[in-house]
This record gives structure tokens, C-alpha cells and sequence, in this order.
């Protein structure tokens, strides 16, 4: 099986191919999760620079996208290099690029093209008509959760042969570590010591976040919990926050922006991660946080209810639900206490569902569910 991967998002013109993997990780972590389930995997990369480059068996063809104008012309470019590979199915990032989509369809017919959700949300309400006639080509729409295609099936906008698939967007490369070692090198500490990884926006409800740990503080008086975040404009208001209740004044830590390489060692030195995230297309933070065999405690919106299978693994908490939140960190540290549930249970789990060999083997069936199927119509 041949899957040609192509993102029709431009890398800025003047970063060269090291610094393309350098910004966008998930390029070459999604072709290698792909690959390690016996696929063989071309992928496409539009940028400022024509490059062909091999990467751990995989081939990557970096096209000069600067004077190509619209779907067409990249859509064109795309089924070209896809034919030349030898497709046997081709794989879309993004269902921004819907249209691109058809535009391979209408190029290279009786081969499957499958659309992969980047929490790209809903078309505008004017253009669903069009939108309708693009998604339509496609043999397949893949989302972390199948729960997240229903803003699109409410509104008719996919095929009615559409195949829906569920596949996490992604993986984690990071490994568990020695809490005790991770906890000396990072300063974290707490009983619990919580950790949350991520930017201070409304989407991620951080102010809901403290409101919880402030109450969850009255029953685990030893909890810190410990802040790694990027973009923060709500930063003057968490500050305040923090300052005007005693409960969380010295118990709440803002670390600022860590390197992304630190914060597998501050997922090695916490007890829980928390997030209050009110949605997200995935949840790379969280799957890092499992990758490392942190439990997560962690809002129920539906792709963190396939990410810890149901719940199964850690705590879900009704976003935007401080209260909620309080007792799930309650009970988390209360079955810890009772039960010494260990970081394996967490990591076995993450190998099992979320790892590279476990997403290899989802998209190989997705791909031979894809090809059989245009095959048998």
C-alpha cells in the first residue's frame, strides 16, 4: 500500500526543509506513525523551494508552491507527484482543503482521497453548498473522535458514501522517567503536584482551572499545581485571580513558556495533568502527558473522551464545571492513595491506542477499508 500525504498549508518561503520539521513536528510524526504500519508513505510538503529529501525511509517532496494560484494549480501539482508515486490512496491534511481534494479526485479517479480533521471547524454558513460538492469526493473524513463530525452530518455537508473513521490526529515520542530524579532537576513539588501544559486563552478556560484547584485545594492541602503556557492573554487575569484568594496565592505556579524538549521532564515530575480545555480538534499536550504515564485529569469534550478511552484512564470533568473539576482531582488523588495506581496502567494504554505502532496499524486498516471499498463500487 502506497498513501501519498499531502499539506497544502505553505511553509514560509524562507525556511529551508530542517527548519520545516523544526516548526511543523507533526509533518514528519504523522508519515512515521503511518509508516510503522507497513505503509509505505510519500509525503508532500508545499513551500518556498523545490526539494526532494529521505527521512527515516520516507520520502519527502518539498514543491514550490510561491507562483501557484489556487486549488487547481495545487491540486494539479499534487495528483501529479501523487501519480508519479504510485498512490494507492492519497491523504489530505486538513478539511480546510476540501476543494483541493476534488480537484485530486477529478485527477487521479479510482483512487481514494481521505480527508484528515486539524480542528479546521466548520465552512462558512453561505459557502456549505460548494463545501457540500467538495467533501463529496472524498472516500473518507478522519477525525480523532467520530463524535466531532456531527457539527458537519447535522448539516449534510459529507457524502452519503462517505466512510467516517476515528484515528487520533497524532502521537508522542516522549517516554516515562524516575519521578523522584525529574523532581529534584525541575523544582516541581506538591501532594498532589499538578501539572498543566498550555496557553493561557478562553479556549483553555484557565480562570475555570484555578476556580477548581481552589476548591480542590480544601480537601488536598498539599496540592501545587504548575503552569507551563505560550501565548497568554489572559495572563493579567489569571494573575489576579491567583493574588485575590488565599487559596491559591503561593500554591500556584506560572512557569511561563517552557522549551517543548523541558516539558517531558516536568511530565516526568507531576502526579496529574489537568486541562480545562473547552475543545480541541486533538490534544497534544495530553497525549504527551500519557506518553510519559501522567494521569490525566481532564475535560469530558469528545476527543479527550477517545484519547483516555472513555475515561478509562484518569478523570473526566464537565468543562466550565469548577466544582466538577475539584472532585475529579479529589477522586484521582484518592485512588492513587487507595489503589497505588500505577504510571504503567497509563503508559500500556497510551502503547495499546496512541502510539506510533498502535496509529500505524488503524491507518493501514483505513487505507484497506478505503481502497476495497472504491474497489467494489
Amino acid at each position: 500500500m502506497r498513501a501519498v500525504l499531502i499539506n497544502f498549508v505553505a511553509a514560509p518561503a524562507e525556511l529551508d526543509a530542517d527548519a520545516i520539521f523544526d516548526l511543523w513536528p507533526s509533518l514528519a510524526d504523522i508519515s512515521e506513525a503511518i509508516a510503522s504500519g507497513g505503509t509505505r508513505v510519500t509525503a508532500v510538503q508545499m513551500a518556498g523551494f523545490s526539494q526532494h529529501v529521505v527521512r527515516r525511509g520516507i520520502d519527502y517532496h518539498f514543491i514550490d508552491s510561491r507562483d501557484m494560484r489556487g486549488a487547481g494549480d495545487l491540486g494539479r501539482c499534487a495528483a501529479r507527484l501523487a501519480g508519479e508515486a504510485g498512490a494507492d490512496v492519497v491523504h489530505v491534511h486538513g478539511l480546510a482543503f476540501a476543494r483541493h481534494a476534488a480537484v485530486l479526485t477529478r485527477c487521479l479517479p479510482g483512487v481514494p482521497v481521505v480527508l484528515q480533521d486539524h480542528a479546521n471547524g466548520l465552512p462558512s454558513r453561505w459557502r456549505h453548498m460548494p463545501w457540500r460538492r467538495w467533501y463529496g469526493a472524498a472516500a473518507g473524513i478522519v477525525f480523532t473522535a467520530l463524535e466531532q463530525a456531527e457539527p458537519f452530518t447535522r448539516r449534510r455537508l459529507f457524502g452519503r458514501h462517505t466512510r467516517l473513521i476515528a484515528i487520533p490526529e497524532s502521537s508522542s515520542r516522549f517516554m516515562p522517567g524516575d519521578r523522584d530524579a525529574a523532581r529534584a532537576a525541575t523544582g516541581l513539588r506538591g501532594d498532589p503536584c499538578v501539572l498543566s501544559v498550555g496557553h493561557l486563552t478562553a479556549g483553555k478556560d484557565p480562570l475555570t482551572m484555578l476556580d477548581g484547584i481552589a476548591k480542590a485545594s480544601e480537601r488536598l492541602p498539599g496540592l501545587q499545581l504548575w503552569c507551563a503556557y505560550g501565548t497568554a492573554p489572559l495572563l493579567p487575569c489569571v494573575r489576579r485571580r491567583i493574588d485575590g484568594d488565599a487559596r491559591l496565592a503561593g500554591r500556584v505556579h506560572l512557569l511561563g513558556a517552557v522549551p517543548h524538549a523541558d516539558i517531558e521532564r516536568l511530565m516526568h515530575a507531576a502526579d496529574f495533568f489537568v486541562s480545562a480545555s473547552l475543545a480541541e480538534g486533538s490534544g497534544y499536550a495530553l497525549l504527551e502527558a500519557m506518553a510519559c504515564g501522567l494521569r490525566p485529569v481532564v475535560t469530558d469534550i469528545p476527543s479527550f473522551r477517545a484519547i483516555t478511552g472513555a475515561g478509562r484512564i484518569g478523570k473526566l470533568w464537565s468543562r466550565g464545571d469548577a466544582t466538577a473539576l475539584a472532585g475529579a482531582l479529589v477522586a484521582a488523588a484518592s485512588d492513587v492513595a487507595a489503589s497505588g495506581i500505577a504510571r504503567d496502567e497509563v503508559r500500556d494504554h497510551f502503547d495499546a491506542s496512541l502510539s506510533f505502532a498502535a496509529l500505524g496499524r488503524q491507518w493501514a486498516e483505513a487505507y484497506r477499508q478505503l481502497v476495497d471499498g472504491r474497489k467494489a463500487a
